[in-house]
Formats: C-alpha cells, structure tokens, sequence
C-alpha cells in the first residue's frame, strides 16, 4: 500500500466516524417522537432524541472524540480505539432502531410526565394515544453505521497507516535538525550545541 493510499485510508476511516458522530450530536437536539395524549388537547407532546435514548449525545460525543485521537495515536491506540468505535456506533445504532421501530413508553415518559404531571410506565401508557418517529433516529442509525464502518476500516488498515506527524514523534534522531527540534532538546535538559 503506497503512502498516499495510507492516507486515504486512514481520512477515509477518521471522516467517518466523525461525521458519524456529528449526525448523532444534531440528532440528539432533534425532535425523535411525537406522543399524543389523551387529554382533550389535539396537540401531540415533542421528544427530543436527548430524551428518547439518554445515551445519544455522550455515545456521539464519545465518537467524535476518538475519531480525533485517531489522527495522533500509535499502532497499539489505532486498534484499541477502532474497537471501541465499532461498539460506540453498535450501541447507538441499537438503540435508535429501538426507538425508531418499537416507539417504546419508556422513551417518551419524561416529556409526557413534564406536560401531565401523571408518572409511572401504567399510568403514562393509559394516556398515550399514539407515538409517532419522525425521520431522526432513522438518521441516526445511519450515522451510527458511519461510525461501525469507520472503526472496522480503521481496525482492519491501522497497520498500514503512517506514523503521527513530527510534532508528536519522540523518537527523531536522525535527519535534519531545526530551531523547534533545538527548543525540544533544551526543555528536555539536553544541550543542542554538542
């Protein structure tokens, strides 16, 4: 694999994720459901997707975090941390699917307490007429997919991927020396005239 490629991959696999992760964090501002109430009123109860699935925004957020680090960390990091992106986006996709074909009570019981003040998953399903998904956490199932896809790239390519850029290298003793590698060795208490 050239260099170039490596690259490409490596952009590829980190893009992913972290678009992946982005869709989610919007995701989790968006309204997922709608539940109506019987409650004389024909105006249906808005659930944002931070209520829907609690885990939404840290799990994205989480996402965008190790796509980031992606770019920075060695070999060993490269495949810890595509694992972990994999089950990142495998448990934020479950969920959303769960809420986009179940609509469970469980998922709209804070909104619908908020707007009644009746508690309790019996007394909340006695009351809810209909719950309505909008396309949101479809989205988000597709952005948790981005994120899976991402980490598998990642895990299966990690080897082939170059080493971090200069700034975050330890081990530069060959080559052409600079002012910044200068600096390096002084705030190491080395003497860079000798």
């Amino acid at each position: 694999m050239t260099e170039a490629t490596s690259r490409r991959t490596r952009l590829t696999a980190v893009l992913a994720i972290l678009v992946g992760g982005a869709v989610g964090i919007i995701g989790s501002t968006q309204t997922w459901l709608e539940a109506t109430v019987d409650d004389g009123s024909a105006v249906p109860i808005p659930i944002p997707g931070t209520d829907a699935l609690a885990v939404v925004a840290p799990l994205s957020l989480a996402a965008l975090a190790l796509a980031l680090a992606l770019t920075i960390v060695g070999r060993v990091l490269r495949y810890s941390f595509a694992v972990i992106a994999v089950a990142l986006g495998a448990g934020l996709g479950w969920g959303a699917f769960r809420i986009a074909s179940q609509r469970p009570i469980d998922a709209v019981a804070g909104p619908v307490t908020d707007a009644t003040g009746l508690s309790g998953a019996q007394g909340i399903a006695g009351i809810v007429t209909e719950i309505t998904a909008t396309p949101w956490p479809a989205v988000t199932v597709a952005a948790s997919v981005l994120i899976v896809l991402g980490g598998i790239v990642a895990f299966a390519t990690a080897h082939r991927w170059t080493s971090a850029g200069r700034k975050y290298r330890t081990d530069r003793t060959s080559g052409p020396r600079d002012s910044i590698d200068s600096w390096d060795d002084l705030s190491r208490g080395e003497d860079p005239t000798t």
